[in-house]
């Protein structure tokens, strides 16, 4: 199998519910024809170089699959039929892309990613639990109380700087 990447600009005035079955449709293609969907990743609205067909704005979704010539052009047919899809451009990727290592690096990244956000989510546990013992509950925090009257000496706005940088 071949390793592909095609990027779609789309209609940018669809809304997100008139999207989602135009991106479904995509997807549906790739799995009918014996392909395999490797990443969807939506850009979003962006601004053209140029105006198509009177838009000035396009919305990005960029699919990268392994497949075979048919999976490219169904894919490519279904885009040039649906007029919600402004412009595409298909790029081979790889010639000989082996599925198995393709499904291998995906599992790695997934459990990567997972490990992530699991060690993220300890840490935010540890951290809110150190900060609990911390500060006791129902303690308030007492400030150390200094007045004139407590030292034997009085002492001059410069002295008093001095002490307490000291004390620090």
């Amino acid at each position: 199998m071949r390793r592909y990447e095609t990027i779609v600009i789309a209609d940018p005035d669809l809304s997100e519910d008139q999207r989602g079955p135009l991106f479904d449709r995509m997807t549906e293609i790739i799995d009918q024809e014996g392909g395999f969907l490797i990443e969807t990743d939506e850009w979003g609205g962006r601004k053209l170089a140029y105006e198509i067909k009177g838009k000035p704005r396009g919305y990005y979704v960029r699919l990268e699959y392994c497949g075979t010539g048919p999976v490219v052009d169904e894919l490519e047919r279904f885009y040039r039929i649906d007029d919600r899809v402004l412009k595409f451009m298909t790029i081979l990727l790889e010639k000989d892309a082996d599925i198995e290592a393709v499904k291998a690096r995906m599992a790695e990244a997934e459990a990567a990613e997972t490990q992530a956000a699991e060690e993220a989510e300890s840490e935010a546990a540890a951290e809110s639990t150190e900060e609990t013992v911390a500060e006791p509950a129902g303690e308030p925090e007492s400030a150390p109380a200094s007045s004139a009257t407590d030292t034997d000496t009085e002492t001059t706005p410069t002295e008093e700087t001095a002490e307490t940088k000291e004390e620090v």
